[in-house]
């Protein structure tokens, strides 16, 4: 599988284009197919680290944490991994 990730805050000359396992949705999460992804602030924001709240939220203040970026997609579910409750 093909990920755009990150390993350095910075403009967008820091991401890469690279091959990656294949993620398995973890409790509660879904894992998507992406079709359509955007881009919008707070990836910019997170991109370039600045300002530097935003490094003391996300917990990489050298480095981010996440190596990953985006929220805003489209696509198809393909996994879930939704956990019981009592209550269900």
């Amino acid at each position: 599988m093909k990920a755009v990730i990150r390993t350095q805050y910075g403009s967008p000359d820091v991401l890469r284009l690279v091959d990656v396992e294949k993620p398995v949705a973890g409790d509660d999460e879904v894992l998507i197919k992406v079709r359509a992804a955007s881009i919008n602030m707070a990836d910019r924001y997170m991109m370039h680290g600045k300002p530097l709240m935003v490094r003391l939220m996300t917990g990489g203040l050298l480095r981010p944490k996440s190596h990953r970026l985006g929220a805003d997609v489209a696509g198809e579910v393909i996994e879930t991994a939704l956990r019981q409750t009592a209550d269900s």
